[in-house]
């Protein structure tokens, strides 16, 4: 069996930059290092209809933005198969079957899902679809065989009920489904960056992103607008940098490369972060290092995106190539599913 890997997002909006960190920046380095036979890049426009039921024309409009997102940071669609969920027809007839090795409890109990109903207040009244979408991801995921499933941290607990799926599944019915296993950054800070805000997660709904694709002077004005340790309040003061977000993002960001650049007072990270804990080190020039780092990291990510915008009729094309891909693999899976089920009545028949 060949390595495989999935992936995506939900389009509810322009990507940012911890979708950059914790996924997006590895995906490119996997799909370039040759090591996968296959890689499946799906925007999950359905799993984003779990919570804007009422507006899809948000969903729609945010599919292009996605792709544009994805070309941007170097996706290859020569290299990578992206697709849109919701024409994988056969993804809605996986996630009714593993539906039934799920129970209502065990739904309720997954972290990830818990959190985001909080975060949307939705309390009592919580979508069936959004409250079954860890099982959605599940039929995403083994629909294309996928081994490796490169996220970010918050969506550990989907792999983990991903795998109770599988093995369930082939323990009932016999070995048909691949058991992946999940990639995580190796940058502990990439696992969730910060909102700028200081709030523990990036998040579209809470206003605190930097995006892909904001331009040099709105990502200068979030950067120097940022969180940083309350208690630093003079140049003087000792400053801590573990919860600082300034000082996550640099974790993420910078290179020793960056100091010789932008700041050649210090050799690397580490120089910066002793001064700023012993004090004599104020926020804004730490901040205006941050700036430099980002906009050379975005740059040329938004100059691809512009490019880009300008072949959206190409863009639309490698979604149709990708999706035509996608449905032929996820098809013969589904054959397979129906098969250990024992459901495909009328193969018996011949």
């Amino acid at each position: 069996m060949g390595k495989i890997i999935l992936t995506g997002d939900r389009p509810t909006g322009k990507l940012h930059v911890g979708h950059y960190v914790g996924s997006l920046r590895e995906r490119v380095r996997l799909q370039n290092t040759g090591d996968f036979d296959k890689i499946f890049i799906m925007i999950a426009d359905a799993q984003a209809l779990t919570d804007n039921a009422e507006h899809p024309e948000k969903v729609r409009e945010n599919i292009i933005e996605v792709a544009l997102d994805y070309l941007a940071c170097g996706l290859d669609p020569e290299k990578s198969t992206i697709f849109i969920q919701s024409m994988i027809s056969e993804l809605t007839e996986l996630t009714f079957y593993y539906m039934n090795l799920v129970t209502v409890s065990r739904a309720q109990r997954n972290p990830t899902v818990k959190t985001e109903i909080k975060m949307r207040n939705f309390e009592a009244n919580i979508p069936v679809g959004f409250l079954t979408y860890p099982i959605s991801q599940a039929a995403d995921i083994t629909a294309f065989k996928a081994t490796t499933v490169p996220v970010g941290e918050d969506q550990k607990p989907m792999l983990e009920q991903c795998r109770e799926i599988v093995h369930k599944f082939n323990s009932l019915y016999g070995e048909t489904l691949v058991e992946p296993e999940i990639l995580l950054p190796k940058n502990s800070a990439c696992l969730r960056l910060p909102g700028i805000d200081g709030k523990a997660k990036m998040s579209k709904s809470l206003g605190n992103c930097i995006y892909l694709s904001d331009e040099p002077d709105v990502v200068k004005k979030k950067i120097m607008s940022m969180f940083t340790d309350p208690n630093h309040l003079r140049v003087e003061d000792p400053g801590e940098t573990d919860n600082n977000p300034v000082f996550i993002y640099l974790d993420a960001f910078c290179r020793d490369e960056h100091f010789e650049e932008f700041l050649p007072e210090y050799k690397n990270l580490d120089e910066l972060k002793a001064h700023y804990q012993r004090g004599g080190l104020g926020d804004v020039k730490v901040k205006k290092f941050l700036n430099n780092v980002l906009q050379s990291e975005l740059e040329p990510i938004r100059n691809r995106r512009k490019d880009w915008e300008k072949r959206t009729s190409d863009v639309y094309e490698f979604l149709k190539q990708g999706t035509s891909v996608a449905k032929e693999v996820a098809a013969q899976t589904l054959y397979e599913v129906r098969d250990a089920l024992k459901i495909n009545y009328f193969d018996y028949l011949k």
